[in-house]
């Protein structure tokens, strides 16, 4: 089976793997107070030009977003996000569990404007309602798509206005900073967000973001806020380790650039095949749209996620990562031709 399910399949990136074993003799304290850790974030604040920044290595994304968004909000607070937003499909109300209301704006892209967040902001008016102070997005979104420069500013702009925190989901950073339509740079997150995370789960690490505070406001007792989430690991070395070694030679910009380079002979290949994509690809995650007996067939050879099942067709989401080789993608492409000739 070629698994073209996610993109966090594989236990780690050698290189990860190495750096690990070669220190693997040595002893740290804990809580990611070591010099692995401290050497990590050095190298991530030179990358992102944020040396103001606060920046603390956590496991995963839901309990990343769940510490950002239960420690920056007051009980009465909400977060805006679209409504196919991580934290709201899949995250199993995790955000809703620490009390605050998360707050969708309908999207077919992922992605939100401006003109949105100004809406949903003027609908709640007075105490009787809770009262929006972050806005979350991520880059790519949950459909693969990329926010432009130009729209990261605005959005930036207005939640100045309005007094609210822009947080940035980054599950998908590395993706995002080298793909071929990307117009941002990393010091852009810095200066254009209270908060965000740069993803290692799915860009090579055993486990690991690395979270970013520009935002002082939101610095102050984040570590208690890490801790009572459940998410202050004791070895926080080996996050520190991790990071270190996919920032130290560029691996993190490395496996975005590849991962890349197989989604477009991947997307390439199926525009040869006419397919019909539910939206636009960009990056690594492709959305394509079959006949429900062409699904069944793929399945029997690839692995993927079915997004969206309707009576006679679906659309499933192709992945491409790391472990995969130019042939996998090209062997995949002949199983898809087969299949859709067969139908």
């Amino acid at each position: 089976m070629i698994n073209l399910k996610n993109d966090y399949c594989g236990i780690a990136h050698p290189k990860i793997l190495e750096k690990l074993k070669e220190n693997n003799q040595q002893t740290y304290i804990g809580y990611g107070l070591d010099d692995a850790s401290n050497r990590a974030v050095a190298i991530i604040k030179n990358k992102f030009q944020c040396d103001a920044s606060d920046i603390h290595l956590l496991v995963g994304g839901t309990i990343t977003n769940k510490i950002v968004i239960g420690h920056s909000l007051k009980p009465y607070e909400a977060v805006i996000c679209a409504s196919s937003g991580h934290i709201n499909v899949h995250e199993t109300g995790a955000i809703e569990q620490t009390g605050h209301k998360v707050l969708t704006i309908p999207s077919y892209d992922g992605k939100i404007k401006g003109e949105d967040v100004i809406k949903i902001y003027q609908e709640h008016t007075d105490e009787h309602m809770v009262k929006p102070k972050m806005v979350y997005i991520s880059n790519p979104t949950e459909y693969g798509t990329l926010y432009t420069k130009d729209e990261l500013i605005k959005l930036h702009d207005i939640c100045q206005a309005l007094h609210l925190y822009l947080y940035l989901d980054g599950a998908r950073l590395g993706v995002a900073l080298t793909a071929l339509t990307n117009d941002i740079k990393p010091c852009d997150y810095t200066q254009y967000t209270d908060a965000f995370y740069i993803g290692g789960t799915k860009n090579g690490l055993l486990m690991g973001e690395a979270l970013v505070i520009n935002n002082s406001q939101l610095k102050t007792d984040l570590r208690y806020a890490i801790k009572h989430y459940g998410g202050l690991l004791a070895k926080g070395f080996v996050n520190g380790l991790q990071f270190e070694a996919l920032f130290e030679d560029d691996l993190f910009f490395e496996i975005g650039s590849y991962v890349n380079h197989l989604g477009k002979l991947l997307i390439d290949g199926l525009n040869k095949l006419g397919v019909d994509y539910f939206i636009k690809p960009e990056t690594n995650q492709i959305f394509v749209t079959f006949d429900n007996q062409v699904v069944e067939k793929l399945s029997q050879t690839l692995l993927f996620e079915k997004w969206i099942i309707q009576d006679t067709k679906t659309t499933i989401r192709l992945i491409t990562h790391y472990m995969l080789t130019e042939d996998m993608i090209q062997e995949a492409l002949l199983v898809i031709k087969d299949a859709i000739k067969k139908e």
